[in-house]
């Protein structure tokens, strides 16, 4: 067997974060890495992700999932390697996707992790499109939204991991048409010529109540929130009659020190008898068997693309984080390990 390294490097919260996260709010510590004990499995983390939920689990208040401990390792979607294992249906050298990134190494019940085929698609894709953000764009459009053929959906954060894949979803499922916004030219450019959306607009070039009334002439029926804010309020006054709108992220004020002013125009949705629903991943983990069959279909097809932004190095972890939040990936964020050479 081979040796165990001695120690690895993982992320620490410090501070509570007032407004954007600041590098002293977080370390990076060298912590032992341990024979796994009975029923568990030591992972060689490859991949993890950053995603902008995680600026909300900074804070110390309840939500959907609990807040980051101080001075405790922070945690996250990760896929590795079985190095070392005590459990039945495990072996050194699976693949597996499990809940402990911002590390290098990760011991845990064997339960926790999830094997997946390094030859159906990369290892990465399994923390974007194959795995909980792709699940959540199918789930938020088909399951929440309840998306049917020749809706029109509106996407805010298009270009994201996230958005990307539900423009192409309803497109792919026969929408009448499709509008993303993005906070770039070139991301725009990639919307329409790369993923096939019908229509996008540079949320930053004028105000985005103006542009997606010119992008949607006659109104949509799906809006997608990534974002919130004056993306939320631009879609209440473009939905039509019986319109959905899934409430996924709020980017806009994940950093905001004041009270964000909510939607001024909400009395729109009595008359127009819209349905706002949040919606969060886990509560559709059934839908995890179709979601990968169909979208494994789709991929095999080229019929869905994605992309990623990989950032190298453990010790570049904080950064990529912060461009997530700023807005500087496309499609999903990925923080790349080499701990092999630690």
């Amino acid at each position: 067997m081979t040796a165990l390294p001695e120690s690895g490097r993982a992320w620490f919260l410090v501070a509570r974060p007032h407004g954007w996260p600041e590098p002293g709010d977080v370390a990076l510590r060298d912590v032992p890495v341990t024979e796994p004990g009975e029923g568990r499995i030591l992972v060689r983390n490859l991949h993890f992700s950053v995603d902008p939920y995680m600026r909300g689990r900074m804070n110390d208040v309840k939500s959907y999932v609990p807040p980051y401990q101080l001075d405790k390792p922070m945690d996250g979607a990760a896929v590795g390697e079985v190095i070392a294992s005590r459990a039945e249906g495990f072996a050194v050298g699976d693949h597996v996707v499990h809940g402990l990134g911002w590390r290098e190494y990760a011991e845990f019940p064997a339960e926790h992790g999830t094997k997946v085929d390094a030859s159906l698609a990369p290892l990465s894709a399994y923390l974007g499109v194959l795995g909980a953000t792709g699940l959540t764009a199918y789930a938020g459009l088909f399951e929440t939204a309840s998306f049917k053929e020749s809706d029109a959906v509106f996407v805010s954060g298009a270009a994201g991991a996230v958005g990307s894949q539900v423009g192409q979803l309803a497109r792919i499922k026969g929408a009448s048409r499709v509008i993303g916004s993005a906070g770039s030219d070139e991301k725009v450019k990639l919307l329409t010529e790369e993923y096939g959306f019908d229509a996008a607009f540079n949320y930053k070039k004028g105000p985005v109540r103006d542009q997606l009334k010119a992008a949607a002439p006659d109104g949509i029926d799906v809006y997608f929130d990534n974002v919130g804010g004056d993306h939320l309020e631009a879609a209440l006054s473009a939905l039509n009659t019986y319109g959905r709108v899934t409430l996924c992220g709020a980017i806009a004020q994940y950093n905001a020190t004041d009270p964000t002013p909510g939607p001024r125009n909400l009395a729109l949705a009595i008359g127009k008898r819209l349905r706002l629903q949040g919606m969060i991943v886990t509560d559709h983990f059934g839908l995890r068997p179709q979601f990968v069959k169909d979208v494994a279909g789709w991929l095999a097809s080229g019929e869905l693309k994605y992309r990623e932004t990989s950032v190298e190095g453990i010790e570049n972890g904080f950064d990529a984080f912060l461009g997530v939040l700023r807005g500087e990936n496309t499609g999903k964020m990925i923080v790349t390990l080499n701990s092999e050479t630690h």
